[in-house]
């Protein structure tokens, strides 16, 4: 008999001293009576703590949904399954084809501050930025070393404003063999500065060789070209 069952009997039925028939309690005195019994802490010493009923209660929710969700599935439980890995294989394949979402930049901010530094100096800041493994900041110093050095080659017009993007296309038009590599370098200046991604150290050293690439690469300068076609042109005539 359970201890519920025990008090309520014994409260229902209480001997008499004088052999007489048991006392009979009524009903709401009787369940007043056993539920204080009841109440006592000998009674709960093994009961489930809140934390326990809480998690049998939300994995009893998802038992149902899901089989609420097998049960409207074609095939039951096995062709929610299925469905399930199609799912995970498709998210996957897409993740592997893609890669990692990546924000697009959400500001079109200059890449300069107000106080100028020289190109050394940027330079100078990479450097004791990549020493830290401070991989976002050491980019953004040496991208703005590349663009700052290409002004002070006169490769670029001195522009406070201008973005990363755009040194990039003006610096395409001096040196085109590096064209991809600087648009590869503003796309990793925009995706650590604006689009919340974190650089690596090889996106660092890749930055840095350009620079060092740069710094030894002779411009096109645009008046060269109609010089020369105009020279070949006067040859041309006097043969």
């Amino acid at each position: 008999m359970s201890p519920a069952g025990g008090v309520l009997t014994a409260v229902l039925a209480l001997p008499r001293a004088d052999g007489e028939p048991p006392v009979t309690v009524p009903r709401d005195p009787a369940r007043e009576a056993a539920r204080r019994e009841l109440s006592k802490r000998m009674y709960h010493e093994n009961d489930p703590s809140l934390l326990r009923r809480a998690l049998n209660a939300f994995w009893e929710w998802v038992d149902k949904l899901l089989g609420a969700a097998s049960s409207a599935t074609p095939g039951g439980g096995l062709g929610l399954l299925v469905i399930v890995l199609v799912a995970v294989a498709i998210v996957g394949a897409l993740w592997w084809r893609l890669g990692s979402p990546r924000r697009g930049p959400s500001s079109a901010a200059p890449l300069f501050d107000d106080r100028p530094r020289s190109a050394a100096e940027h330079r100078a800041a990479a450097e004791a930025q990549a020493a830290q493994s401070h991989w976002n900041q050491a980019v953004q110093e040496r991208m703005r070393a590349v663009v700052r050095s290409l002004e002070e080659r006169a490769l670029l017009d001195p522009r406070p404003g201008r973005t990363a993007d755009e040194a990039a296309a003006e610096a395409s038009r001096a040196l085109p063999a590096h064209t991809d590599r600087l648009r590869a370098a503003a796309r990793d200046f925009d995706d650590v500065t604006y689009g919340g991604r974190t650089a690596t150290p090889e996106t660092y050293h890749r930055l840095a060789r350009l620079d060092h690439d740069l710094e030894r690469t002779r411009p096109v300068l645009t008046s060269s070209t109609p010089s020369t076609t105009h020279h070949s042109a006067r040859q041309g005539a006097a043969e």
